[in-house]
């Protein structure tokens, strides 16, 4: 990265502007030393123009890192317009990474994939900083709540979630717009954030004003600090999962262990054991048919499970009480099956 001195950003005193930086500064103070020298994703929205420029007056030193999806014409000339914006600010560095989006999960996934990867890839181990704010949370815990599958859909994101950080949960979406308007700064207005086709955009634009109509306010507030309180039930219950986990035996826990503990943590506990044995997207009804092994065994046949190798396939067995993971052949299961 370019070793320019970056120039300390002074800042009118608005209330939007000390709002969006009290905010990035409690951050920086909650994550440690090491965010003294921070990276930025910036689309070039109004949310990472002010998180850019509170980030800057706060901050030893900001790197910009531009993700340019190539989903729109003239994208291209969005991430320099930002790269430049970024320079100009103060920014020790900007960089554009175009990205290809494909893959499985329709185009919102994909891209939101395609970006971590780009962005995990250019940070060079420094914490990368990310726009979202109040109103993306509440929107987040809608999706979770549709989704139906436990607290952990709807505990929202996290403030810290290892490299990224996320200092504007708490601030709100006009106030962000506030406070570029009071820097003179024009953000861009990407047409995806008003497409109807796009399920995030009609819980913006169509499920949360009526919600605020029907429930008399309030309710992005208040579905963010739903989500807080659930992070907080949700680390607890997985700290007795851990332990109840080393109870019975991380490499083969005993079903008779397992089952002692409520559901609530025994549940968790096969979740933590799954994922530590490689097992890829662990679902609700992996973890319900596997805990009827542990609790309702009637000598039913195994649960299978993603994540096995090619032309294999994992499945969840009960043998001489214990949990156990084993490889079948795909092939030949399919010959039989089908026999």
């Amino acid at each position: 990265m370019p070793s320019a001195e970056q120039r300390p950003i002074r800042l009118p005193e608005t209330p939007a502007v000390l709002g969006v930086r009290h905010a990035v500064r409690a951050w920086l103070t909650g994550f440690g030393p090491e965010s003294r020298r921070v990276a930025v994703a910036l689309s070039g929205g109004a949310d990472s123009l002010a998180l850019t420029a509170a980030a800057l007056a706060e901050s030893a030193e900001v790197h910009a890192l531009i993700v340019d999806h190539r989903l729109q014409d003239g994208s291209d000339v969005v991430a320099a317009t930002a790269a430049t914006t970024a320079r100009s600010l103060g920014c020790r560095s900007a960089r554009v990474l175009p990205v290809e989006v494909r893959g499985p999960g329709g185009m919102e996934a994909a891209a939101r994939h395609a970006r971590y990867a780009a962005l995990e890839g250019a940070r060079s181990g420094l914490p990368v900083l990310l726009g979202h704010t109040l109103d993306d949370q509440a929107e987040t815990v809608l999706l979770g709540l549709g989704r139906g599958s436990g607290a952990r859909s709807i505990q929202g994101m996290a403030p810290s979630d290892g490299p990224w950080g996320r200092p504007l949960l708490g601030v709100r979406r006009e106030t962000t717009r506030q406070f570029c308007a009071d820097l003179a700064l024009t953000p861009y207005e990407d047409p995806h954030n008003s497409a109807p086709e796009f399920t995030r955009v009609r819980l913006r634009t169509e499920v949360l004003p009526l919600l605020e109509e029907v429930l008399g306010g309030a309710v992005a507030p208040a579905l963010a600090r739903t989500a807080e309180q659930l992070r907080e039930d949700n680390a607890a219950l997985d700290a007795f999962a851990g332990e109840l986990l080393s109870r019975a035996g991380a490499g083969s826990p005993v079903c008779a262990v397992l089952a002692e503990a409520a559901a609530a943590v025994r549940r968790r506990a096969v979740r933590a054991w799954l994922l530590s044995q490689g097992v890829a997207g662990v679902t609700g009804t992996h973890i319900r048919g596997i805990d009827d092994l542990v609790v309702a065994w009637r000598g039913q046949g195994g649960v299978a499970v993603g994540g096995g190798e090619r032309g294999t396939r994992l499945v969840v067995v009960r043998e001489h009480g214990r949990l156990t993971l084993a490889r079948t052949d795909r092939e030949r299961r399919d010959r039989r099956e089908t026999s």
